[in-house]
């Protein structure tokens, strides 16, 4: 759901793939019972940057879209809500003494959902992107790129930067989305097929549509991608190169400042204590590990 211009280019995609790859181990049932327990250290200081209604009943409310594998999705109790981004963030609310409560939710709902004050955070591999930034607090935790994805073989002969005339599928609200729709006007500028865009509320349902052969190929961020992929490998393959490599931000509403910096610090300190990696390696997304520090709504490239 992402974007800058900082090319991963095919090496970082094999290695981010094959490093998920290598759960072949992991079934796909996993629930992450065996991620790494989060430190019970809270650190007052930065405890005391929580806001008082947060403090009140001692949990955040999140709101998340829990369709997107491995960061955010159901458990096969199909409720509760696990991933990679899911055990990172409760390992960031331990260190404020909080708990958390995940909510599911349609993706383009959930920053308005925070700004209307309905989630207390959102977390759902939000890229940070200067029109979101415009309305919330984003604290970087994760880079992540582009990835096409089409059935295997490549059946329908699709190319990335000439898919004129095909049926894309991509998830609503993501900068997947801007992308397909402006590779789309450059068909139609120099004359040929418009692409077909097939735009989902789920990343899974985009996921089934190529799978099943409705749609000729989707792009999306490179971990589901590669997810998606080694869950269906004898329907789907990776297609051309990881680009556009951009971080992750966890959403707090614009006027909690402090906040923002509680979560900053808070992140700082599980990267310190190794809990961060751990959870990377746990869930084999360790390609994506933030470089630098964690910071509040960093400058990007858009």
């Amino acid at each position: 759901m992402k974007r800058i211009s900082t090319v991963v280019g095919v090496a970082g995609a094999v290695l981010l793939a094959l490093s998920m790859a290598a759960c072949g181990e992991k079934e796909e049932g996993n629930t992450g019972s065996a991620a790494p327990a989060p430190s019970s250290t809270v650190d007052q200081a930065l405890a005391a940057k929580v806001p008082d209604a947060i403090k009140a009943d001692g949990v955040i409310k999140i709101g998340t879209d829990s369709t997107y594998a491995p960061a955010e999705f159901l458990d096969t109790d199909g409720k509760t809500v696990i991933g990679f981004d899911v055990d990172l963030f409760n390992a960031i609310a331990a260190k404020l003494g909080l708990k958390t409560e995940w909510v599911s939710s349609s993706f383009d709902d959930i920053i308005p959902g925070v700004v209307s004050g309905k989630y207390e955070a959102g977390v759902s591999s939000f890229t940070i992107r200067n029109d979101r930034k415009s309305q919330v607090h984003m604290i970087s935790y994760f880079l992540a790129g582009t990835q096409w994805v089409t059935q295997k073989g490549n059946p329908k002969s699709v190319d990335p930067d000439n898919a004129c005339g095909k049926r894309i599928a991509v998830q609503n609200a993501t900068v997947q989305l801007d992308d397909i729709k402006a590779r789309s006007k450059k068909c139609t500028d120099a004359g040929k097929p418009a692409i077909t865009i097939e735009p989902y509320t789920g990343q899974d349902e985009a996921t089934s549509a190529v799978a099943t052969g409705k749609d000729d190929a989707m792009l999306a961020d490179l971990p589901p991608s590669v997810d998606a992929v080694r869950k269906n490998p004898d329907k789907l393959e990776l297609l051309g190169e990881n680009y556009d490599s951009a971080p992750y931000g966890f959403v707090v509403a614009k006027d909690q400042q402090a906040f923002a910096e509680a979560i900053q610090g808070a992140l700082k300190q599980v990267i310190a204590e190794g809990t961060y990696d751990a959870i990377l390696k746990h869930w084999n997304v360790e390609g994506g590990k933030l470089t630098g520090e964690p910071e509040i709504d960093p400058q990007t490239a858009e």
